[in-house]
């Protein structure tokens, strides 16, 4: 049975949310950070539920549009690739904003896999981290016997400074 400070242990009933998301919190928390945490099934539905949660959790947390946009492509990019590529029964996206960052956590339970069955030479594949690149200013995968976890971190846009998401 999993510890109630384990993300699976948690159940809401908040509209809008996963059954196990964790409600972002409304103001600093400890140490001046907010967190906020869901986990799904890694499936197909998961990538639209966690970019969905994402942005949300952006836009709870007054970062503006350019920030919750960069935090949408990179979830959307990194809980894909969990989807597709690990094997995982489930993914966990913890989200940690900061004074200035954001950092997104990518965590799963599977071994990564790179080709598929099926797919073809044509394949479209490679391209998500170097768009996760492109929005963040650090990026860690860590790959361990349990599963694989993935660090990046985002200006925040919070003070509005005009940080620029755009490529080139």
């Amino acid at each position: 049975m999993p510890t109630p400070a384990s993300p699976a242990a948690v159940r809401t009933n908040t509209p809008g949310l996963s059954p196990n998301a964790i409600p972002h919190q409304p103001g600093p928390g400890l140490h001046g950070t907010r967190r906020a945490v869901s986990v799904m099934a890694a499936t197909a539905e998961a990538v639209p539920a966690l970019r969905h949660f994402a942005r949300d959790t952006a836009r709870r947390w007054n970062l503006d549009g350019r920030a919750d946009e960069a935090l949408a492509v990179v979830v959307t990019e990194l809980v894909a690739n969990v989807v597709r590529h690990s094997g995982s029964p489930d993914v966990a996206v913890l989200l940690t904003a900061g004074d200035r960052t954001v950092t997104v956590q990518v965590h799963d339970r599977g071994r990564w896999r790179t080709r598929l069955p099926g797919d073809g030479v044509e394949a479209c594949c490679g391209r998500g981290m170097d768009l996760v690149g492109a929005y963040t200013t650090d990026c860690a995968v860590v790959r361990t016997a349990g599963g694989t976890r993935v660090a990046a971190t985002l200006a925040s846009g919070a003070d509005r400074s005009g940080a620029d998401y755009s490529f080139g």
